[in-house]
């Protein structure tokens, strides 16, 4: 096949965007392939761009510019935040940084296919042509493993004449979750295949072999939260009480560094690994938490992130994994995602 390109989330700082990624890599160069991820870091002006012709919510900038908050007052999310990169340098192959489409585009000479996938990269809510392979040669082979729209209701009708002219020349589609394939093939006419997110595409042995030591003490609870519900810390008290574990919280968001339980903060991505594998329990509202957490047969307290009279509401990514685990179950998920990879790169 010759030489391909994934793009996907890789800077947005998150255990999950980085460790799907170094998943769908690693299987794919086990298959013989030279492969390696785009690194897509778009400056201030791809931002604005994309902002203003996707027509995103101002309400982004906004949220990155509160994420910069956490960090900038947080020694452990600067730790974190330097963590990940090293991360990719010592387990990835990465391409040059690509800052803009311009750029993007020259790289795109370099591959004969190109791999949009996995994560919430087709979200609406934040859409970037890019990751639609907008970029690509006319003779480059465009193909989608399992990117999430991380919706279950039609997005605006302008988004969706965007999507619709994005997928037309995909030699090949699949989607994370039913409801993402049924939302597309209303969009554009066309069934995409449901695959697992690439973390399952790796069995507990293989995810074992990288991750971290578990943090020393007494048996714990982990806590992992990307929301900042009030009533999350309400239920970790209560399941502090009921099992009488320590509780270990990693910090993500402001509420969550202020609570009264210990920390595992400035962690990477091997550390986070070693923590979930570590646990006695889990308690989570992350998806990859949930992931994880199942790989490693840990009971786990599921908190749901979004009201379900959210319109952006994206708890259809948790609902659709714990259906396909207890339909389907982790090794046949795994054997339908490498399957589907091996028929589409040859």
């Amino acid at each position: 096949m010759g030489k391909i390109g994934i793009i996907t989330f890789l800077h947005n700082e998150n255990y999950g965007s980085s460790l799907q990624a170094y998943a769908l890599q690693r299987v794919i160069r086990g298959m013989g392939y030279d492969c390696e991820h785009i690194d897509y870091r778009p400056d201030i002006a791809e931002k604005i761009r994309n902002l203003l012709e996707s027509r995103n919510s101002p309400a982004l900038i906004l949220d990155g510019l509160r994420k910069r908050g956490v960090r900038a007052g947080q020694e452990g999310a600067k730790q974190k935040s330097a963590a990940i990169p090293d991360f990719y340098r010592r387990r990835m192959k990465l391409s040059p940084v690509c800052g803009s489409r311009k750029a993007l585009k020259k790289a795109a000479g370099a591959y004969d296919t190109l791999i949009c996938g996995s994560d919430q990269i087709w979200n609406p809510v934040w859409m970037n042509p890019a990751y639609f392979l907008t970029f690509a040669g006319k003779d480059c082979r465009k193909l989608a493993y399992a990117p999430s729209l991380g919706i279950r209701t039609m997005p605006a009708e302008s988004k969706v004449r965007m999507i619709r002219r994005w997928l037309k020349d995909f030699e090949a589609l699949s989607v994370r979750e039913e409801e993402g394939a049924e939302l597309l093939e209303k969009m554009t006419g066309r069934r995409a295949d449901v695959l697992p997110d690439p973390v399952c595409l790796m069995t507990g042995e293989e995810w074992k072999e990288i991750a971290g030591p578990a943090p020393e003490g007494e048996p714990y609870l982990l806590c992992y939260f990307i929301g900042n519900r009030e009533d999350y810390w309400e239920r970790v008290k209560a399941l502090r009480e009921e099992t009488g574990l320590r509780v270990l919280v990693i910090p993500v968001t402001a509420e969550s560094y202020r609570c009264p339980w210990d920390k595992l903060d400035g962690a990477g991505p091997e550390e986070f690994l070693g923590a979930v594998l570590g646990a006695e329990r889990v308690c989570t509202d992350s998806f990859h938490g949930l992931a994880f957490s199942t790989i490693f047969g840990k009971k786990t307290e599921l908190m749901r992130r979004y009201r379900e009279d959210d319109p952006e509401s994206k708890n259809s990514r948790v609902d659709h994994f714990l259906r396909a685990v207890r339909e389907e179950g982790l090794e046949a998920m795994r054997e339908k995602g490498l399957r589907w990879l091996k028929d589409n790169t040859r």
